[in-house]
């Protein structure tokens, strides 16, 4: 198996919850599938007055914490041979002289890949790319890239205020902003479904397809991000990060190339020709809501203004349906019809593109007359899978029909594979920016969803309701263009 290029992979706040959660076991995952070079370091840079036996023992005890009866020790001693403890304020000058005699003694041997992965809060990036500059770790230096995750910013001018900051120093190529369902199998599939197959892409427009959805559904609640989650809500959280992007790649022109800007060009375009909404008519494009207490499987969950450290007036939303329309020759009148939840039905991230019915009925005297139209399904959790639903005639002499749906698996069931994070991590240290986002397809992104922010930040609208465990509020059909038009909650029809 090929493994990745030497570098040094530098963490600021290694002992943080991202790096705890998200990072370690993603970096142990990698170890397993042995696809991580001999000469890749690891610097762990943080606060804490640990010696490296310390850190050793943080690192263990989180991946047992994580993994459970998969973790296997001989892996994790290895990768945490990897690693050299800096003990360290990222605010001030001091933690910096001590990360250059770090690097200056590797035991690789001096390697310019350098990698600073900012796992610390959006406010102090500031202060860090400012420190690294001073240090001689910016600009000039191809080799040397910062890492950086959502959120992007709060809103339109802090986006752009942190895209300002990030570039005082360093170079829009040496900036990897990560959006973990850019990693996703399937999404990269659908790249690759879309482009290499001449029986799809002439019915991928406007003439064909009658409408898109995209649903992100999550059957958990909150768990202990109250704090970040009640200043945020899902249409921040969710839409305007994660779904914009499966939107984007849904419906983007064919990129001249596969190279990073080119598919970056394609998605903005994208972005740029979405419909603005108009602020006095965003109640007809978007609606929010909260769950209230019910059954989600068989768990009892309480409302959301009952979970801990949630107001009891708060007004965040966990859940948002929206519209959007894309104002260009390709899509030009197709609604699409995005959605996230939490405490919903179930865990599910699909798309669904439903086809136009043919244009003349041939069978609306038979008993065929209410045939439905066809859809192709993008199934990106819990499994990755794509089907076509086509109609055909059953066996005999009656005019009776059947669907049949074609169905093809990403991958066999039990086939090991790295998962999103993982692709990720492995493109940044070989420096492959294409399944990551440009400074501007963050900025259209918020642009797009501003006037819904503005809204509902001023005005004095109803927040509705739905039970924990359902689909959502019944209020969010209303969106729909027409009355055969709903929402589709199961990958697979009955």
């Amino acid at each position: 198996m090929d493994t990745i290029s030497p570098c040094h992979f530098v963490i600021f706040g290694a002992t943080g919850n991202l790096t705890t959660i998200k990072l370690l076991p993603a970096l142990y995952h990698l170890e397993r599938a042995g696809r991580l070079a001999d000469a890749l370091e690891f610097i762990a840079l943080a606060r804490r007055d640990w010696s490296q036996d310390d850190w050793a023992e943080h690192v263990q005890l989180a991946l047992q914490s994580k993994l459970g009866e998969a973790f296997d020790g001989v892996i994790a001693a290895r990768l945490i041979d990897r690693f050299t403890y800096v003990r360290g304020d990222y605010s001030q000058p001091e933690a910096y002289q001590a990360l250059m005699e770090v690097l200056s003694r590797p035991k690789s041997g001096v390697c310019e890949n350098i990698i600073f992965n900012l796992a610390i809060r959006p406010a102090d990036f500031l202060n860090v790319v400012t420190h690294l500059h001073n240090a001689g770790f910016s600009g000039k230096v191809a080799r040397h890239r910062i890492v950086v995750e959502k959120p992007f910013g709060e809103d339109l001018e802090s986006a752009r205020m942190l895209n300002m900051q990030l570039h005082t120093h360093f170079d829009e190529e040496q900036i990897y902003r990560i959006d973990h369902y850019l990693g996703k199998e399937t999404v990269q599939n659908l790249i690759v479904f879309r482009f290499a197959n001449s029986l799809i892409e002439p019915i991928w427009n406007r003439n064909y397809i009658d409408h898109v959805q995209i649903t992100v559904a999550e059957d958990k609640g909150i768990d202990s991000r109250a704090g970040y989650f009640d200043s945020s809500g899902a249409l921040k959280d969710m839409l305007q990060n994660h779904m914009m992007q499966l939107l984007t790649v849904m419906a983007m022109e064919p990129p001249a190339t596969l190279d990073a800007d080119a598919l970056q060009d394609e998605k903005v375009k994208v972005l740029r020709s979405i419909r603005t909404i108009p602020r006095e008519a965003v109640n007809s494009y978007a609606i929010r809501a909260q769950y209230s207490a019910g059954t989600v499987g068989n768990e009892e969950a309480v409302a959301y203004r009952e979970e801990e450290n949630v107001a009891d007036d708060s007004t965040t939303e966990t859940y948002v349906a929206a519209k959007f329309y894309i104002d260009n020759w390709r899509w030009k009148g197709v609604p699409f019809y995005l959605r996230t939840g939490k405490r919903l039905q179930e865990k599910m991230t699909s798309i669904f593109i439903r086809f136009k019915h043919p244009p003349q009925q041939l069978f609306q005297n038979t008993s065929l007359q209410n045939i439905e139209p066809n859809w192709i399904v993008l199934a990106i959790q819990p499994h990755e899978c794509m089907h076509i639903e086509l109609h055909a005639k059953e066996p005999g002499l009656d005019m009776n029909t059947r669907r049949i749906d074609l169905k093809a698996p990403y991958r066999d069931e039990g086939e090991a594979s790295l998962d999103a994070y993982e692709t990720l991590l492995l493109d940044i240290i070989d420096g492959d920016r294409s399944l990551f986002i440009r400074f501007d397809e963050v900025e259209w992104a918020w642009q797009v969803v501003d006037p819904i922010l503005r809204h509902w930040a001023v005005a004095d609208s109803y927040v509705h309701t739905y039970p924990a465990g359902s689909w959502g509020p019944d209020e969010a059909t209303r969106l729909f263009d027409s009355d055969d038009q709903n929402w589709r909650n199961q990958i697979e029809q009955a």
